[in-house]
């Protein structure tokens, strides 16, 4: 059964770092491409940052810079570093794996707030 499970939200600062990650199980990660996505209260999911089964990155254009998608085959895990947090990256976090099928885990919880 496949299972998606994020971690690493919380309260920071503006300005601040956060990594998010992501554990997968339950099926072949190394083949899938996986993302993030958020979900700002009162607002529809968006896509953040993907990480293909070959490690290419992609990044929505307003968090080039800021966010760092990787990926540990190894491990199974996913990692969203996040710098120079603002208030409007307030979201809950959501893991997504990608090969003809989609998992999703229960999102994590991000809030930057002073």
């Amino acid at each position: 059964q496949a299972q998606l499970v994020e971690s690493g939200g919380g309260l920071v600062q503006p300005g601040g770092s956060l990594r998010l990650s992501c554990a997968a199980s339950g099926f072949t990660f190394s083949t899938y491409t996986m993302s993030w996505y958020r979900q700002a209260p009162g607002k529809e999911r968006e896509w953040v940052a993907e990480i293909t089964s070959g490690g290419r990155t992609d990044y929505a254009g307003s968090l080039k810079g800021r966010f760092t998608i990787s990926r540990d085959n190894a491990k199974k895990m996913v990692y969203l570093q996040m710098r120079s947090l603002k208030v409007e990256d307030t979201a809950i976090y959501y893991c997504n794996a990608q090969w003809g099928v989609n998992y999703w885990g229960k999102g994590t919880l991000v809030t930057v707030s002073s």
